[in-house]
């Protein structure tokens, strides 16, 4: 008989096997020790034993678990319980087809509506990224991926519709085939690539993230000691290795001035990262984009990556969900260059018009 209960300190053993034996994807992370669990998940500031639910057999087995949190708020200063999100969920093969993740879930919705959630969301991804930041997804969460083949079905049989899609790109930098052409020579002669500071005013949020694992911040500058055009924070990727069975980095946050964009320096910053990398002997490197930020999506291209895995977030769509309308809705999009409102039409219609930003948050 299955029981159901919450998180127990004696439980993260018994989750690190539940975790190999899930056959999750290329985008998880592999023979994981007790440690990462805890560094990534269970040490975070934010952590509800609560939210982590587990499906217990007779013999005291985790055979499932669902885990569920919630995002941040617009100054990052800590969390926004109107929005909730599914992080994971896991059932063992030997236990599937049997309702089990269906309860999970439903469990998991009722945690979050006890904590305020009117929307409920499946799989992390910026804002709504509180776990397994290092650990699914490659270099960060974007949903649930294509690539973990039963997590769509699934997610659409319980309600849930997808939102917003990301692409997953990843370039292997073994060989020194870097792209290049005559704009690329002539930015490499008055630009040089440097080491920056992390962010000059890092947040609550973004140490409860990256601050947990090893980041180091690349900036394209002027030979001539001017302002950096362009700056992209690389993370190791190393609880990959085993894997993927080569050293990996992962890109995110990739700015470039506005003032000096479609000028070849987001390209050029991409290339000149690799370069470096594969002195360092790395091999592999991902980066994720949203698939409305069609500058995001040329520039990755244009600096030689190609498209590997799609995250998906799912939203959850019934007659609770009151602040999104069926047919449109406006959502608005918070940045590190501003704020902007798109339209989001609902994938009820067929279609959906995805959020091109990182932060999502609905008008109230």
């Amino acid at each position: 008989m299955i029981q159901f209960r919450p998180f127990h300190n004696s439980d993260p053993p018994l989750i690190a096997k539940l975790w190999q034996a899930a056959e999750l994807s290329r985008g998880a992370a592999s023979s994981l020790r007790c440690d990462a669990f805890e560094t990534l998940n269970y040490a975070q500031p934010y952590f509800d034993r609560n939210g982590l639910i587990l499906a217990v057999d007779d013999d005291e087995n985790v055979v499932g678990l669902v885990h569920a949190g919630f995002g941040r708020n617009d100054t990052e200063t800590g969390l926004m319980l109107e929005s909730g999100v599914i992080c994971m969920i896991l059932v063992h093969p030997n236990h599937r087809r049997r309702g089990l993740g269906r309860e999970l879930v439903t469990r998991a919705e009722e945690y979050m509506k006890h904590r305020g959630a009117t929307n409920i969301f499946a799989g992390p991804a910026e804002p709504l990224d509180p776990f397994y930041f290092g650990m699914y997804g490659g270099s960060q969460p974007s949903g649930f991926l294509l690539s973990d083949e039963k997590a769509d079905h699934f997610f659409k049989a319980l309600g849930y519709q997808p939102f917003e899609r990301h692409a997953v790109f990843q370039r292997d930098i073994s060989q020194p085939n870097d792209p290049t052409n005559m704009r690329l020579v002539s930015i490499r002669r008055k630009m040089q690539l440097a080491i920056a500071h992390q962010r000059e005013e890092m947040s609550w949020w973004w140490i409860t993230r990256f601050g947990r694992l090893d980041s180091v911040r690349f900036q394209l500058v002027p030979k001539d000691r001017g302002e950096a055009v362009a700056e992209v924070t690389v993370l190791g990727l190393d609880l990959y290795l085993e894997k993927w069975q080569e050293r990996a980095i992962g890109l995110t946050d990739l700015r470039v001035e506005e003032d000096e964009r479609r000028k070849g320096y987001g390209q050029t910053l991409l290339i000149e990262v690799c370069r470096r990398m594969r002195e360092e002997m790395v091999t592999r490197v991902e980066a994720h984009a949203s698939e409305t930020n069609a500058g995001a999506l040329a520039v990755l291209q244009s600096a030689g990556f190609k498209r590997e895995d799609t995250g998906v977030v799912y939203l959850k769509v019934n007659e609770e969900t009151t602040d999104i309308d069926p047919d449109k809705e406006t959502v608005e999009i918070a940045s590190d260059t501003g704020t902007k409102v798109q339209e989001f039409v609902s994938p009820k219609n067929g279609k959906s018009e995805l959020a091109d930003g990182t932060t999502i948050h609905y008008d109230e």
